[in-house]
């Protein structure tokens, strides 16, 4: 039983670690939501990653947006 419990400990610990290596914050500016979203795509097609998350977009003299993303 503590085998099970210090083998389950540990692999939670790796998988929490083995999911932050692999988010990589980005950021990006542009004149429309459109084509600033696509400014992270790229990066995203450029980085390698299987896909990314928009986590913030603001809109005032231009879009600013960030993302997170994953391989």
């Amino acid at each position: 039983v503590m085998k099970t419990i210090t083998t389950l400990v540990a692999a939670a610990a790796l998988s929490v670690l083995s999911f932050g290596a692999f988010a990589i914050p980005v950021s990006a500016s542009g004149s429309t939501l459109d084509s600033t979203e696509a400014n992270i795509a790229a990066q995203a097609k450029a980085a390698g990653a299987s896909s990314y998350i928009i986590t913030s977009a603001r809109q005032a003299n231009g879009v600013y947006m960030t993302a997170e993303l994953n391989k």
